[in-house]
């Protein structure tokens, strides 16, 4: 037998294997990834779309999930493949003005994130403690700063799965007590429908389902589970566990969205409230639930902003880094400073915002700006050979992701024009 025949022998001897155990210990990368599908402004959005229309709007979460995934994968198809995020992957290829141009834009979006995850946790703390905005948004980027500035990645992915896992677990409580008409439901998720006035809150929830600072994220965490880099088994190994992380991980986070608009549709619209704010919800959920539901309405949301904004200040600190030719590490300097700017950054913004809401509204605008820069930049190094190799995009890739993004850049900018 020859050299190459025992090679060839002992790669199919220890060919990495699809196991339940071996996906389980891949799970992370894509959690992180959804908090910011689940996030404070998600959450208005969704509890206006079920006290609103009941059941009908439901479909929007299965799709904006389906284009989740679609673009999620790219980003981080691109981490696998190159071993570079996406704003180190920009630096290296880009023209240095263009780059920075775009990177700084995207550390700008990521403050605009941050001060809207932030402002959800102050709500949060608001309802439980009636402590003022301006303190528990203190407090809130306190306990965040915290959490990255002392913590290893590996420790902050438990957090956030724990995190994620709690939410859920307090949505399937508020689901228990809720009256669900799971027929509609069931309609709903599979149905595409348009009633009147509606298409504000569809643009809403679709437009800012794929946020710029998760693209970034997603290609820089991704590398946390990726060894060697030279054997191609291994990346097509990467490329496959990932997908299915983000399948499951996606997965959660349309389970959650939806558990949202089904509470919303059995209580809210079942008694003909409308509803406009958290802090309404949370209150008229005391009436028509009891106050243990109101409560863990406001510990989820807490949850949640926490979470959402450990995410946040890791992908304004990955971008910072990435300007500098470096990867995301809280013990460098470049990525403390960009985890920094990004949270204190949006913490003096919230000082300066008088009405929470609207300080939710015009986030989200900053971030309809930026999108179309970071979703190009996506597509044109994910479908360049010089960067990914043998790993770019296809035609009919390309072709897909295209029409992704452009609806998902048409409706945020929509939504931007909107609410000018």
């Amino acid at each position: 037998m020859c050299l190459n025949d025992i090679l060839r022998r002992f790669r199919e001897i220890h060919r990495p294997r699809l196991t339940a155990w071996e996906l389980w210990k891949y799970v992370g990368p894509g959690l992180l990834v959804t908090v910011g599908f689940i996030d404070p402004g998600n959450w208005a959005s969704n509890v206006a779309a079920g006290a609103g229309y009941g059941y009908t709007l439901l479909w929007m979460v299965t799709l904006s999930t389906i284009m989740l995934i679609v673009l999620q994968h790219n980003a981080a198809h691109l981490g696998i493949a190159t071993g570079l995020c996406l704003s180190e992957a920009a630096t290296a290829h880009l023209h240095p003005l263009v780059s920075r141009a775009v990177l700084g834009s995207a550390v700008l979006a990521a403050v605009a994130t941050a001060l809207a995850e932030i402002l959800g946790g102050a709500i949060a703390l608001s309802m439980l403690f009636g402590l003022p905005i301006p303190l528990g948004a203190t407090l809130t980027t306190l306990t965040v700063v915290w959490m990255l500035y002392s913590n290893s990645y590996r420790r902050l992915e438990k957090y956030i799965i724990a995190f994620v896992s709690l939410i859920g677990i307090c949505f399937l409580f508020e689901l228990h007590l809720a009256q669900i008409d799971w027929a509609p439901a069931l309609r709903g998720w599979v149905t595409p429908s348009l009633p009147e006035g509606s298409m504000v809150i569809v643009m809403s929830v679709l437009g800012a389902v794929v946020m710029p600072h998760n693209l970034f994220l997603h290609s820089e965490v991704i590398q946390s589970r990726q060894w060697n880099r030279e054997s191609p088994e291994i990346i097509h190994r990467q490329l496959r566990y990932e997908f299915l992380d983000t399948l499951f991980s996606m997965g959660v986070g349309w389970a959650i969205n939806s558990a949202m608009i089904l509470v919303a549709a059995a209580t809210f619209f079942a008694q003909g409230l409308q509803v406009d704010a958290l802090e309404q919800a949370q209150a008229m959920l005391k009436p028509l639930l009891g106050n243990s539901a109101a409560l863990i309405f406001a510990v989820a949301l807490l949850l949640a902003g926490i979470a959402s904004s450990v995410t946040a200040g890791m992908a304004g600190g990955s971008i910072f880094a990435g300007i500098f030719k470096e990867p995301y590490d809280i013990k460098d300097f470049h990525s403390r400073v960009g985890v920094g700017l990004t949270l204190f950054g949006a913490l003096l913004a919230i000082f300066f915002v008088s009405d929470p809401f609207r300080g939710l509204v015009v986030s989200q605008m900053l971030l309809s700006v930026q999108l179309p820069l970071t979703i190009l930049l996506q597509l044109a190094l994910t479908s360049s050979k010089k960067v990914m190799g043998p790993y770019a995009n296809t035609a009919w890739h390309t072709f897909v992701l295209a029409c992704i993004a452009a609806a998902v850049i048409g409706l945020n900018m929509k939504l931007f024009w909107d609410s000018l």
